[in-house]
């Protein structure tokens, strides 16, 4: 199993995304996410990156370079995650 360090944009609920936040993955196109929280938003993004990854696996075509660069080493994460607060 690979971990991926992939960076997400998270947009404010809008008349654009009926009212949702929408959480992305701008080096997956099309990998996208709407949840009534931020929170929301983003944990469906990560369930949705997965299936985007394993979809890449299972037809046997390459990651896009950025997502390919993006793995990192499980054994020396476990245990943290990073949080970004912006105030």
């Amino acid at each position: 199993m690979n971990l991926y360090r992939l960076r997400s944009v998270l947009r404010e609920p809008s008349d654009e995304t009926e009212g949702k936040y929408l959480a992305e993955i701008p080096d997956l196109p099309g990998c996208r996410a709407w949840g009534d929280t931020a929170a929301q938003a983003l944990a469906s993004l990560q369930c949705v990156a997965a299936a985007f990854i394993e979809s890449y696996r299972n037809r046997g075509d390459p990651l896009p370079p950025q997502v390919a660069a993006a793995v990192v080493d499980a054994s020396e994460h476990q245990g943290f995650s990073e949080v970004m607060v912006a105030v």
